[in-house]
């Protein structure tokens, strides 16, 4: 964790908030409207196989991750959603108290997206054929199954544990077979693959954004 700390740090060397677009909040019962709800059950009828989904948390560790990324600071997790039965799935690599065993998680998108907890969400879509998101489906489930941990350290040469947006990463360049497909970022010598990474690049195009009310 002091990697990432130091990598952090030198990404928000201003520690200014003006540049994010979701402000800290912590009052549930106004995020937990009407017009969120029908946000999130909206979003659930856009989402396929292979799309990448994004939140932002409202506690100080979303903050803080949400300034790792280096050109736009909305999002502070994110992750791969399956179609299981006509319903979306995600799964994501997420750590501390609301995952105690770190292992790669499989919640549905109602409970991902949930205003409860966050503030807002985005959902992005990859230029990829059929094949490879049949590809990248079994890549997830071996993941999953291999019971995968959530690496604290932040370390992109370490494949046994993954950070959420280095699960991402991993699983389509993998599917992909293209390295190339997301490409990490270098501050300070650090190498790391931020949650705009995933999206703001020539193969992702965004399908929709919410802030919640």
């Amino acid at each position: 964790m002091l990697s990432f700390a130091i990598f952090f740090l030198a990404s928000n060397k201003n520690g200014r908030d003006e540049d994010n677009t979701f402000p800290l909040r912590h009052n549930t019962s106004i995020r937990d409207s009407l017009w969120n709800r029908r946000a999130v059950d909206s979003a659930i009828t856009l989402l396929r196989s292979g799309y990448l989904l994004m939140r932002r948390g409202i506690d100080a560790t979303s903050y803080m991750l949400s300034y790792a990324n280096q050109r736009d600071k909305t999002y502070s997790h994110c992750g791969l959603v399956m179609m299981e039965n006509g319903y979306p799935f995600v799964y994501h690599s997420i750590g501390g108290e609301d995952n105690p065993n770190e292992c790669l998680r499989r919640d549905s998108a109602s409970f991902f997206l949930s205003p409860d907890n966050n503030l807002g969400f985005g959902i992005a879509r990859y230029d990829m054929p059929d094949s490879t998101i049949a590809e990248l489906r079994q890549i997830v489930r071996r993941f999953y199954k291999e019971r995968r941990k959530f690496d604290m350290n932040f370390d992109l040469k370490t494949d046994d544990r993954l950070y959420c947006s280095e699960f991402v990463y991993k699983a389509v360049d993998k599917a992909c077979a293209d390295k190339n497909y997301i490409k990490p970022v270098n501050v300070l010598g650090f190498s790391f693959v931020g949650i705009d990474d995933l999206y703001l690049n020539p193969h992702a195009s965004l399908v929709w954004q919410v802030k919640f009310k």
